[in-house]
């Protein structure tokens, strides 16, 4: 911390008072610098809290948080905040097993005002803070909700700000425009707030408002007033436009620069003595301070250990692993499917880089959609191609298929509509911690009727699953896989349908059977002379299939074996190993069942090894379990 000047002192925003405005914007160089030297050897999110270190340095001299609650929508801006807050010296543990979250965390630090990781849930909950406020009569309490890297574009977030509107609560909304997400934005919003931007009646307007800001406190006890009188003069300007956000009835203010730290201190200053709901909209760019990330913005959104004097990305090991990436399979088999059946369509929720959606866009525009981030909508939006007789492969991470939950079953399993769902980052995916893990998808796909839940264990099974999900008369389809690379180098094998329902036998055995579902069951496949060494006699059974789980098979299992293991990488409540005990109970056998998955807790951060370790189904998990029920008498 020798190179640091000011950062060192700061470990408060209390601290961050004490200085001078004008030396702000060292302060905010120290901090980006920062940000840059821990992140280029502890990867994480990167761009996003480039973009915003002005604006965080800002709220946190004019506001007095922790009583004044900053809401960060997503988290992925939230590392400047991390660091004014306390968590300097702990930064470097940043997603680490046992360190500080990747997101803003009530349970971390007071001055998380509300945990985040999922998009758009910053206007709702800080709108909730703000009434809540209002009722105690807590008169100078501020709540300021940051929303940005492409948040807006979620229903919620226009949920919220609905609300907020007929609320006379004190809720400022911090709109950071970037025109980003992870990818760049897409959608009507989207143009909108480019046209704020080039308009010179919107410029016009802006200029008048700060002017008048300026002169605020001279006016005294009749500020408001002079305000509302202003407002009146200006509103039939402001109305030409149409503006989105005043007809919510929510003063709008800006569109201003958030990379000048002093500015936005004035500006926040006087939003202050503003009561009521507001909203600042300010511009910022993604990997601000940055070069390279400034120019490649999706790349640099979270792009892994890098050189920070040359901005060289360093391969981490599962990037240089020969074997591909599950999602890259599954963006080129999807385009060589929809290459022999048009019907197919491609949809995800503004993740076609992190998904592979991209390759698809890229091959068959005009049958690709990336519909922003809204989950809901790209469901629905799904039934209704489906209804018409399209193919949709809607794709999105497991963890955020939750928000979709009853379009699933409304919109499309009702109707036993062909929707396939590819359901990204299924399991733990490591760094992200409890917010992201795809811990669910296997217990709440299999309760919903018509629909067929899949996990491939290889990069084969998962392109001949999808061939298997576009044939005729499927209906919902559900299939899941993990995060990272699978384990073949030769991926591109022949497509064949795979029979709904049916498992196959992996390796026979005597002794005790374990039964995997998805990618996880490479893990017994590497404990194959493990066992051999221990004379063990270990038969594994790769299932395919949740639901219609193949009973035939299983009728066969427990015919010939009372001590069965089951494995997922999902919860064990309600999940794989449930729906094997269900058979049990129902068709009378009676064997030893053991559960190997995600236990009933949230899982927080670290790398997918670490956590297998840490909910008991890694390699080391696996074999101890088999001796253990081997060596159990009954």
């Amino acid at each position: 911390m020798n190179q640091y000047k000011y950062l060192p002192k700061i470990n408060s925003p209390e601290d961050l008072k004490k200085y001078k405005d004008e030396e702000l914007i060292a302060i905010s160089k120290e901090l980006r610098k920062f940000i840059i030297d821990i992140v280029s050897t502890n990867p994480g999110h990167f761009a996003s809290s480039l973009g915003v270190v002005e604006l965080t340095v800002a709220l946190h001299y004019v506001f007095n948080a922790p009583a004044d609650k900053i809401v960060w929508d997503v988290g992925h801006q939230a590392y400047g905040h991390k660091i004014l807050t306390g968590r300097r010296d702990l930064f470097d543990t940043n997603r680490k097993l046992n360190g500080i979250s990747g997101f803003p965390s009530i349970f971390e630090s007071e001055y998380d005002a509300f945990g985040v990781g999922h998009s758009s849930t910053s206007i709702s909950a800080a709108l909730g803070m703000a009434v809540a406020s209002c009722i105690k009569e807590e008169k100078n309490k501020h709540v300021i909700a940051v929303i940005g890297d492409g948040a807006m574009t979620g229903g919620l977030a226009f949920e919220g700000m609905n609300n907020a509107g007929v609320q006379n609560s004190n809720l400022l909304i911090i709109l950071n425009d970037n025109n980003m997400s992870i990818d760049p934005n897409v959608g009507g919003l989207n143009q909108y707030l480019l046209d704020i931007t080039t308009s010179r009646t919107y410029n016009k307007v802006k200029d008048d408002i700060w002017n008048i800001l300026g002169k605020i406190r001279k006016f005294g006890p009749n500020t408001r007033a002079f305000i509302q009188k202003i407002e009146n003069g200006v509103k039939s300007i402001i109305m030409q436009q149409s503006n989105l956000f005043e007809a919510m009835n929510l003063r709008y203010f800006g569109p201003v620069n958030g990379h000048d730290v002093n500015q936005l201190v004035k500006i926040l200053e006087d939003l202050k003595d503003i009561k009521g709901p507001k909203l600042l909209h300010i511009l910022t760019k993604k990997g601000k301070g940055f070069e390279v990330a400034e120019k490649d913005q999706t790349t640099w959104h979270a792009p892994g250990l890098f050189n920070k004097n040359t901005g060289e990305r360093i391969n981490s090991e599962s990037e240089s692993n020969k074997t591909p990436k599950f999602q890259d399979v599954f963006g080129h088999t999807l385009v060589e499917l929809a290459k022999l059946n048009p019907k197919i369509v491609g949809i995800t929720p503004a993740m076609p880089s992190g998904s592979s959606m991209k390759i698809m866009m890229d091959a068959f525009p005009e049958r690709a959609f990336d519909v922003g981030i809204a989950e809901q909508h790209a469901v629905t939006f799904s039934a209704g191609l489906a209804v018409d007789g399209m193919l949709p492969f809607c794709n999105i991470y497991s963890t955020f298929m939750q928000r979709a939950y009853d379009q699933v079953i409304h919109d499309v399993a009702l109707q036993k509509l062909n929707v396939v769902f590819c359901l990204d980052r299924g399991g733990v995916v490591g760094d992200d911690g409890a917010t992201h893990h795809g811990a669910f998808d296997l217990a709440y796909m299999r309760i919903i009727p018509n629909m067929i839940v899949a996990a491939p264990m290889d990069e084969a099974d998962l392109r001949n699953m999808m061939y298997t999900a576009q044939l005729p008369d499927k209906g919902p389809y559900s299939i899941r896989y993990p995060r990272g690379n699978g384990v073949t180098p030769e991926w591109k094998t022949e497509l064949t349908e795979i029979p709904t329902g049916t498992g196959r036998l992996i390796k026979d055995g005597n002794q005790i059977a374990i039964l995997s579902i998805g990618a996880i069951g490479n893990l017994v496949s590497e404990l194959k002379n493990d066992f051999s060494k221990e004379n063990l006699s270990v038969a594994h059974y790769d299932m395919r299939f949740v639901k219609p789980i193949d009973e035939k098979l299983l009728h066969s299992i427990f015919k010939k074996f009372n001590k069965i293991i089951t494995l997922e990488d999902g919860v064990i409540k309600g999940g794989f190993g449930s729906a094997v005990i269900e058979f049990m109970s129902e068709n009378n056998y009676h064997a030893h069942i053991k559960r190997l998955g995600i236990p009933d807790k949230f899982i927080e951060h670290g790398t997918q090894k670490e956590l297998y370790n840490l909910c008991g189904y890694d390699t080391v998990g696996i074999f101890n379990t088999v001796k253990q029920m081997l060596n159990e008498v009954r």
